[in-house]
């Protein structure tokens, strides 16, 4: 994995976190879930397109 590669995957699981957190706070925002899985989504097509 390159540095960017295990940035983008560390920025992932620390906005997971985040979104958590504020689900158990404040309540569900369907729009945090929305955006943390099109995020989730990128890194893992980068990490596809890095293994080949």
């Amino acid at each position: 994995m390159s540095g960017s590669t295990k940035t983008m995957g560390v920025l992932t699981v620390g906005a997971l976190v985040v979104v958590t957190a504020y689900t158990a706070a404040l309540g569900s925002n369907g729009w945090l879930w929305f955006a943390w899985v099109v995020l989730g989504t990128v890194t893992i097509g980068v990490v596809a397109s890095k293994g080949t």
